[in-house]
């Protein structure tokens, strides 16, 4: 193997994808491979998919090309769950070496004997029933916070969702091992950390451990400022869960729980394990007991079924929840999904135009929760990214804040009072008396 190649990569999807990426690189670079920048023209380049959406093949294709114009003589390796899902629709892109799906995606050092490119692509692709191996992993230095894989895989079957066949069954690490992982993270000064996974509340399935169980040990972890749950189940996400993150001092007050629609006909058809009415309990129970939290919902237009009345059983539901923001799906075949074998296909123009009113929606529903925070002292931690000379972080409740870059206060944690809401929809702040010494003495620190 050369032990002076350098790689580069391409994330595209979810947090795990990040988090996966960056577990690669970090095994990589042990093996003697440098990480460099995507357009510094790489040896060997890694690009890892997603397959959420109809795009997947585009945006691969895209990629791939661009790394060679970087470098026309490059290794590339396609993985992901595009990768697994399918791998010979990827070998016809030009170009691509190796295509390795879930269980072949974190052993790509064996692939690398040479740097030399193959003459025909190569797939490397077991059957996703053969995936059992949890590979536990976190993201670093791509961004401030850090991305930790507590979970993989799914058991839920949605009947839209193409997850299970892309990354297996549901499995996790004991809360002894992730502690270790989360412990690994505080030596980096990271100061918050994203608990990721595919269907996280399912940590510890079919053992006596639970997602519970490893929220209350990682409380404990004195160096890491603050943890914050990524998307949830409704049902995974139960009372004790909620009354914890409300008393913690490490656990923010942010939830995102994936709704997908307001109507019970569709949560059926979608195979969906709960109706609006337990949905609306859990965030009337997060809103009481913590009425400043962020919550964020997931929502899918255009399901087979969504009549004009079922639609709007959604937007009424929405309308009526305290919910901060929405992300929104439009709904799109996928191949193996019983959803493309249902009647009543909604045209494509009507799930645009629907996708387009809940993203109005979504708007004037973020802006109302940033109003309601105006006036409050709050802890942000600040960012890398820059724009025009101004910096930007968030707050525990995840209202994004900007003030003027000092790269001092990069991922260092800022007492704050929140002011108004910008036009460009961010919160403007300023910083209470103590936090205006301090960026007094890094401004000094700059000018010396």
């Amino acid at each position: 193997m050369n032990q002076f190649g350098t790689v580069a990569y391409h994330t595209l999807g979810c947090k795990l994808n990040f988090s996966e990426t960056s577990t690669i690189a970090r095994s990589l670079e042990k093996e003697g491979f440098a990480k460099i920048h995507f357009d510094d023209g790489a040896d060997v380049y890694v690009i890892n998919t997603c397959s959420v959406t109809e795009q997947a093949d585009k945006k691969c294709r895209n990629i791939v090309r661009k790394a060679l114009s970087y470098n026309p003589s490059a290794k590339v390796f396609v993985i992901g769950c595009y990768a697994q899902l399918k791998p010979k629709e990827i070998s016809t892109i030009e170009g691509v070496d190796f295509v390795l799906g879930a269980n072949e995606k974190f052993n790509i050092s064996k692939y690398l004997t040479d740097l030399n490119k193959n003459t025909n692509t190569i797939i490397k692709n077991d059957h996703i029933k053969e995936t059992n191996t949890f590979i536990p992993g976190y993201s670093i230095g791509d961004r401030t916070r850090s991305f930790l894989k507590i979970q993989d895989g799914c058991n839920y079957f949605c009947s839209f969702c193409t997850i299970p066949l892309a990354r297996g069954k549901s499995r996790s690490g004991t809360v002894e091992q992730t502690i270790l992982k989360a412990k690994e993270l505080a030596t980096k000064n990271v100061k918050e950390v994203v608990l990721t996974g595919v269907n996280i509340g399912d940590f510890g399935n079919g053992t006596k451990e639970t997602f519970l169980s490893l929220i209350q040990e990682l409380d404990h972890i004195k160096e890491i400022d603050r943890f914050r749950i990524s998307s949830i189940e409704p049902d995974l996400l139960n009372t004790q869960i909620i009354n914890f993150v409300k008393e913690s001092k490490k656990f923010v007050p942010h939830f995102h729980i994936p709704l997908q629609s307001g109507s019970d006909i569709l949560l059926k058809k979608m195979r969906r394990r709960y109706n609006t009415e337990l949905y609306r309990n859990r965030i009337s129970l997060i809103k009481t007991l913590m009425p400043q939290a962020c919550i964020g919902a997931d929502v899918i237009v255009g399901f087979p079924g969504e009549t004009d009345e079922e639609f709007k059983k959604t937007m009424d539901f929405l309308i009526d929840l305290p919910l901060s923001y929405l992300h929104v799906f439009t709904y799109s075949e996928r191949a193996n999904t019983t959803a493309t074998r249902m009647n009543d296909v909604v045209p494509i123009s009507i799930r645009k135009q629907r996708s387009k009113q809940l993203r109005n929606l979504s708007e004037k529903k973020k802006r109302a929760f940033y109003i309601s925070q105006q006036g409050a002292n709050e802890k942000v931690v600040f960012e890398k990214q820059e724009e025009n000379g101004v910096m930007f972080g968030f707050t525990s409740n995840y209202i994004k804040v900007k003030t003027g870059y000092n790269p001092y206060m990069i991922n260092q944690t800022g007492h704050v009072k929140l002011t108004e809401v910008g036009a460009d929809g961010i919160m403007k702040m300023i910083f209470t008396e103590q936090e205006k010494e301090q960026k007094l003495l890094n401004e000094l620190k700059l000018d010396n």
